[in-house]
């Protein structure tokens, strides 16, 4: 059985890649780490209000030496680990990105909780120790080195924190989806009930992860209990990230939001009347809509995130 551990949720990213002889980029966890000796993706946490893109450039540059841009957005996947000697269980939300090198030289690190940085051939990656989630990145299968809780902790949809500056601080990963009917004619939107930051504006359905869950998990679920509909998961279309220094919400004090949001194409192949299972949630209203109704509506009848998303799917 695995001890009681103190919950703990983050939000990290990575790099993926590959030189002309198709050897993949590595770095290995150092004695200071959970697991020392193995092998995993660069990358690592993101800072409270970091663009992920940011992320997965700077840390791949501090454990690696090398300079990377970002070529891609590869996949989201979530995972528990838990690590007795710190005393937690960390759930992390991983965006998993390809990168083309712009240059530098790889560097060993003493006294980091990684120490080598490496280039492996396919062949050399299976007779590695890897972190589970590198080795699904990568398609390896199980190769798990990480001790996992099992049932996942309980842990609180919401949880702000005091940050540096005084003001609460909260972090979050969701899903939404990019919902329409299998003829992709008409789109399903959900509007912000009052109270809640851009309350009146129509939103994406969706919403964030619970602890333990998959992404794609969540926004099914999500899928139902905000508009009632039974929806298809086809394909990660992107992640956006965005900051509201001060954003108040039904709290009554203000907080200084980071949400990450993934956004999905989901098809709802058999339509029904809409319904708000969550009622006196964040949901005030659900409904499809003509994608020319969608178009005309406006960037001030629209969410922030909504917007980008739909232009990011050529729907407006």
């Amino acid at each position: 059985m695995t001890p009681a551990l103190e919950p703990l949720r983050r939000i990290a990213a990575y790099a993926v890649a590959t030189d002309d002889d198709g050897r993949v980029l590595l770095v290995r966890a150092s004695s200071r780490s959970g697991t020392p000796g193995v092998w995993s993706l660069p990358g690592g946490a993101v800072d409270h209000g970091e663009d992920p893109n940011h992320t997965v450039v700077r840390e791949t540059a501090a454990e690696t030496g090398l300079s990377v841009a970002v070529t891609g957005l590869r996949d989201v996947l979530a995972d528990m680990r838990s690590l007795p000697h710190r005393g937690v269980t960390i759930h992390t939300d991983r965006l998993i990105y390809s990168v083309s090198i712009r240059g530098g030289t790889l560097i060993d690190r003493v006294g980091h909780p990684t120490d080598l940085a490496r280039w492996h051939t396919r062949d050399e990656l299976a007779k590695l120790k890897l972190r589970q989630f590198t080795a699904d990145a990568l398609g390896l299968g199980a190769a798990s080195a990480d001790l996992r809780p099992e049932p996942a902790p309980e842990f609180p949809s919401f949880y702000a924190y005091p940050g540096p500056d005084g003001l609460h601080r909260a972090q979050r990963f969701a899903a939404y989806a990019i919902a329409t009917d299998a003829q992709e004619a008409s789109l399903l939107l959900t509007r912000i009930a009052p109270g809640y930051p851009g309350e009146g504006r129509w939103h994406l359905p969706g919403g964030g992860t619970d602890y333990g869950e998959q992404p794609g998990t969540a926004l099914i679920r999500e899928l139902v209990e905000e508009t009632g509909q039974q929806g298809r998961l086809i394909e990660l279309l992107g992640v956006a990230s965005h900051r509201d220094a001060a954003s108040l919400g039904p709290e009554g004090y203000p907080i200084d939001w980071h949400g990450v949001r993934a956004f999905y194409r989901v098809v709802v192949d058999a339509p029904t009347e809409v319904t708000v299972k969550d009622v006196g949630g964040s949901t005030s209203d659900a409904r499809w809509m003509a994608l020319a109704e969608v178009a005309a509506l406006g960037d001030d009848l629209l969410t922030e995130v909504t917007a980008e998303a739909l232009r990011k799917a050529k729907l407006i």
